[in-house]
């Protein structure tokens, strides 16, 4: 049987390589495509594709003669799932939490030589403080406008929205080294419960459909179990320090 081949059209200049190209190249050559790859070395020649084709963007496949697009065309012609940037979903809260487990697991093995242990739990919920507030900081005033939509102290005080990263990163760096506990304990209980109020609030009450900023201002997460879950990890480390602290005194 003779190979299944397609035709690929992208951008490959000195100045710029295009990414979807790329993939669309990978998607199918995994696909089991013999691909003859046209470059498009110039933006005149770009430009005169377009126009030929009547097209707007590169790149483009052709399969058997007919012209099937760009790479997210591609993916739908494969019977594969197209990206929708408007699309809600818990990867990055999946992907946070688990890569905070392991970095907790992995101290715990370093520090005890044991993997699973009361320290692993201790440092996972530290290492999630630290790792969340990393992600608000990457674009504070994204978060802080997506914060102001359900945050009850923030909407009487902006600049709350601003202090709130900085103040979660430092309870959990200071619960992660056990130092200052004294500041890390109120800190983190202060936050945690207004924060825990405000999403009750703003999704078990008022029924509001909004985007969690608990990963950034950029997110597409929806506000609700998991950032509610982060409030009261928040609050039962505090309380949790709290105690062990009294026992240890």
């Amino acid at each position: 049987m003779s190979a299944k081949t397609a035709s690929l059209y992208r951008m490959v200049m000195t100045e710029h390589t295009c990414p979807y190209g790329l993939k669309s190249l990978d998607l199918l050559k995994r696909q089991g495509f013999e691909v003859e790859d046209h470059h498009l070395t110039s933006r005149d020649e770009t430009e005169s594709f377009k126009d030929e084709h009547d097209v707007s963007t590169t790149p483009q496949a052709f399969i058997d003669g007919e012209r099937i697009g760009g790479y997210e065309d591609l993916l739908a012609h494969f019977g594969k799932a197209v990206p929708d940037a408007d699309e809600t979903t818990y990867t990055p809260v999946v992907a946070l939490f688990a890569m905070a487990a392991a970095m907790a697991l992995a101290a715990s093995w370093v520090a005890s030589g044991q993997i699973v242990t009361i320290l692993a739990a201790e440092w996972f919920i530290a290492f999630s403080m630290c790792l969340l507030a990393l992600q608000k900081l990457k674009d504070i005033e994204s978060f802080s406008t997506m914060f102001l939509n359900y945050d009850l102290l923030a909407q009487r005080w902006v600049r709350y929205g601003y202090i709130y990263p900085f103040a979660e990163g430092l309870a959990g760096i200071l619960m992660i080294a056990g130092a200052l506990l004294w500041l890390a304990i109120p800190v983190a209980l202060f936050i945690g419960t207004i924060g825990a109020v405000s999403v009750f609030k703003a999704v078990y009450i008022d029924k509001r459909e909004l985007k969690c900023a608990c990963v950034g201002g950029d997110s597409n997460v929806p506000l609700g179990f998991v950032s509610l879950t982060e409030n009261l990890m928040m609050i039962a480390m505090a309380v949790w320090m709290l105690v062990k602290m009294s026992v240890l005194a």
